[in-house]
């Protein structure tokens, strides 16, 4: 696993967190919800990806 896909989470997570409290701040707590659950979908996605990649691995260190 590759520390650059942690940090990067962890500064999807930081930005989606700041603008988060700005929309709730302005009224807009819809958006914020919003933006939230967008942060959340782009994580899964980098998850899932990652996770692709580990069971590809693993299939093709099973043929051996």
């Amino acid at each position: 696993m590759n520390v650059s896909v942690i940090f990067k989470i962890a500064g999807i997570g930081i930005c989606i967190a700041l603008l988060n409290q700005i929309l709730i701040k302005s009224g807009k707590e819809e958006m914020a919800m919003m933006t939230t659950l967008a942060g959340v979908i782009i994580v899964l996605v980098i998850i899932v990806k990652m996770l692709a990649e580990f069971f590809d691995t693993i299939k093709v260190f099973m043929q051996f």
